[in-house]
């Protein structure tokens, strides 16, 4: 059973309706997704680690390798890492 109405007349004028509603909905969301990029813009990009330890691979994932933050070669499997935990690390 539909709820649209039967007659042409009518359909017409939900039809005209229903295009003007999507405009506007079009409408708002262009403006909220101008928004959302107004606030990215504005947003300064996450300052880089310094140092950053790549695990190993298995159950230990014991500490493999020592990165600078702006390793070329910095992988997934690499976290950020205090200076304290570096020097330890290199001791």
């Amino acid at each position: 059973m539909s709820v649209l109405p039967p007659d042409l007349p009518r359909l017409q004028t939900l039809i005209t309706y229903l295009r003007g509603e999507l405009g506007r909905a079009e409408q708002a969301l262009a403006a909220a997704e101008e928004r959302e990029a107004a606030t990215v813009r504005q947003q300064p990009a996450p300052e880089s680690q310094a140092w950053l330890v790549e695990r190993g691979i298995g159950a230990g994932r014991l500490p493999a390798r020592l990165h600078t933050g702006d390793c070329w070669d910095a992988r997934k499997r690499c976290v950020p890492a205090a200076a304290e935990q570096v020097r330890r690390l290199l001791a």
